[in-house]
C-alpha cells in the first residue's frame, strides 16, 4: 500500500501541463509567418502538444536563415525555452545549386517560379543573419549539436512517444534514419508537408517544392517502415486560402502579438491594398492542425507511396500505388480535405497569447 501511495503522490507531483501531450518534433525549412513560422507558433501554443525542439533545414530558406527566424518568433511569443537546433544546410545530390539553371531548363517550370533558398546567396551564420534581419544580438543561444542528432537523442529519450513534423525537405530525417537505423520504429509517427499526387506539382509540372529540393532525402523517409506516416501535399493544401477576410479578422485579434501582427502588417497591408482578391495558401499549417486535432481531416486515402528520385523531368515527383506499389514502398495516408472552419478556428486562438 505504501508503494501505491508513493507512486501516486510523485504522479501527482509532476506538471500537469507535461501529461497527456503529444511529443512533437519539428522539423522545418523556417520562414517567417506563413507557413512555417506560423505552424510553428501553433504547435508551441497548443496544450495539447509538447514540443520538444525546432530543427531547421535547408529549403524555404538557407538552415541560417530558418534558425534565426525561427528563434526570433520563438521570443516574441515567449517560448525561447524551446531549444532549437541547426541541421542539413543543403541537399543530398552534390552540387544541386551549381547545376540548377540547367536543371531548370531540362525539366521545365511549374506554376511557380520559386526555388527557395536556390534562389539567393547563403547568409555566414545564423547569428549575423539574425542581426542583419533584425537590427540586434539575439538574447537566445541555439543548441550545438546538429538538428539530425536532436532527432535521434529525443526519439531514443522517448521510445515510440515522438511524432516527427517534417514540414521541409527531408534530408534531416534520411541523415538521422541512416546513422541510426534502430530509431525508425522507436518513432511514433512521421508527417510529412510535400507531394503532389493528384494535382499538378508547383516547383515543376511534376515536382512539389519540398520534395523537388531534396528528392533523394523525401525517398529514403517516405520508404522507412515508420509505424505511420501521414503525407499533406498540394491535394489539400491548394485547397485552403489565405484571403483578406482571413487578415482582417486575424489582424483584429484580441490577444494578439504585437511583433507578431506587425508583421503581418508589413507583409500583408499593401498585396490587399492592391489587390483586394489576393490570396495565398498556408501550407504547413494544415500539418500543426491535424496534430492538434485529427478530427479536421475529412477526405484521405492510404496508398503505397514513394518519390521519384532519378534526374529526369520527373526528378522529385511522388508517386501513389491503391495496390501493393514497388518493392521497398510503404503505407501512408494521404490528406485530401480538412475542415476550414475547425482549422481557421483553430488557427485565430493558437496564434494570440493564451488566455489567462
Amino acid at each position: 500500500m505504501r508503494r501505491i501511495l508513493l507512486v501516486l503522490s510523485f504522479l501527482l507531483a509532476l506538471p500537469v501541463a507535461s501529461m497527456g501531450r503529444e511529443k512533437v518534433i519539428l522539423d522545418t525549412d523556417m520562414v517567417e509567418l506563413f507557413d512555417d513560422g506560423i505552424a510553428m507558433v501553433m504547435l508551441a501554443n497548443s496544450p495539447k502538444i509538447d514540443l520538444l525542439g525546432v530543427v531547421t533545414v535547408a529549403g524555404n530558406t538557407w538552415a541560417e536563415e530558418g534558425t534565426a527566424y525561427g528563434v526570433r518568433q520563438l521570443e516574441i511569443i515567449g517560448r525561447a525555452d524551446i531549444p532549437v537546433a541547426q541541421g542539413f544546410v543543403e541537399p543530398l545530390r552534390a552540387g544541386r545549386l551549381e547545376t540548377l539553371p540547367l536543371e531548370r531548363q531540362m525539366f521545365g517550370i511549374g506554376p511557380s517560379k520559386y526555388v527557395g533558398a536556390f534562389g539567393h546567396e547563403r547568409p555566414a551564420s545564423w547569428s549575423a543573419f539574425y542581426k542583419k534581419a533584425y537590427g540586434k544580438e539575439s538574447p537566445t543561444r541555439i543548441l550545438e549539436q546538429h538538428g539530425a542528432d536532436f532527432i535521434i537523442e529525443q526519439v531514443k529519450k522517448f521510445p515510440g512517444e515522438v511524432t516527427i513534423a517534417a514540414i521541409g525537405p527531408c534530408t534531416n530525417v534520411a541523415f538521422a534514419i541512416r546513422k541510426a537505423p534502430e530509431i525508425v520504429p522507436m518513432i511514433k509517427r512521421v508527417i510529412y508537408m510535400g507531394g503532389a499526387f493528384e494535382v499538378q506539382g508547383n516547383t515543376t509540372p511534376s515536382a512539389e517544392f519540398n520534395w523537388w529540393f531534396d528528392p533523394e532525402a523525401a525517398k529514403m523517409a517516405v520508404r522507412a517502415p515508420f509505424k505511420e506516416q501521414i503525407v499533406v501535399g498540394l491535394d489539400v493544401c491548394e485547397k485552403v486560402l489565405f484571403t483578406k477576410k482571413q487578415y482582417e479578422k486575424l489582424i483584429g485579434l484580441p490577444r494578439g502579438y504585437p511583433d507578431l501582427v506587425r508583421m503581418f502588417k508589413e507583409r500583408f497591408d499593401s498585396r490587399f491594398a492592391k489587390d483586394p482578391k489576393y490570396r495565398s495558401f498556408v501550407w504547413d499549417l494544415i500539418v500543426s492542425a491535424i496534430l492538434i486535432d485529427p478530427t479536421i481531416v475529412k477526405e484521405e486515402k492510404t496508398e503505397w507511396i514513394d518519390v521519384n528520385s532519378e534526374y529526369t523531368v520527373d526528378y522529385g515527383r511522388s508517386l501513389g500505388y491503391a495496390k501493393q506499389g514497388p518493392a521497398g514502398t510503404r503505407k501512408a495516408r494521404i490528406i485530401f480535405t480538412i475542415d476550414e472552419t475547425k482549422f481557421w478556428q483553430m488557427m485565430y486562438e493558437l496564434i494570440q497569447r493564451p488566455k489567462a
